[in-house]
């Protein structure tokens, strides 16, 4: 069987990046670094460094290699939440670390790498097969910079 890694690229401060990421996120740890010892694109041997990394046990690559292609919102990492209170926690903790909010949930972070911070119960609600449902709880997470997941049930049940 195949694995999938979701790989990311850094202009600069890949380390950085992956230390803060797994300090936040539970389960997370970095599995490994290494350097590229050969001359590319991007520089001489040693320039380039390869940090793998997991996400609640999703496996990621981090690439620092200069300047490419800057972070956009078409590629995105989502944290599904189990409460209100981990929410609160990884959005403030990404804000203070110098990150910027967004709308529905989503921020990005220091780095530019887009991020939606929601609830897992949110997903369950927009996808009811009581539309009428589902569209309330689609409408109020609209509304939202950061999510609320005691106004999202008040909206799906028709309370909000």
């Amino acid at each position: 069987m195949p694995k999938i890694v979701s790989h990311l690229w850094f202009a600069e401060q890949a380390r950085r990046a992956v230390d803060f990421y797994v300090s936040v996120i539970p389960n997370s740890a970095v599995a490994g670094e290494t350097t590229v010892p050969a001359e590319t694109p991007s520089g001489p041997p040693g320039s380039v460094k390869v940090i793998e990394f997991t996400l609640d046990d999703q496996n990621f690559i981090a690439l620092e290699a200069g300047p490419l292609d800057p972070f956009n919102h078409a590629f995105s990492i989502q944290v599904q939440c189990g409460s209100q209170e981990e929410i609160d926690r990884i959005w403030d903790a990404f804000l203070a670390n110098g990150g910027e909010a967004e709308q529905c949930g989503w921020l990005k972070d220091r780095w530019g790498l887009s991020w939606q911070i929601a609830p897992r119960v949110l997903g369950e609600m927009i996808s009811s097969p009581d539309r009428d449902r589902a569209k309330r709880a689609a409408e109020a997470m609209l509304k939202m910079v950061k999510l609320d997941i005691a106004t999202l049930e008040r909206a799906f049940d028709g309370a909000g």
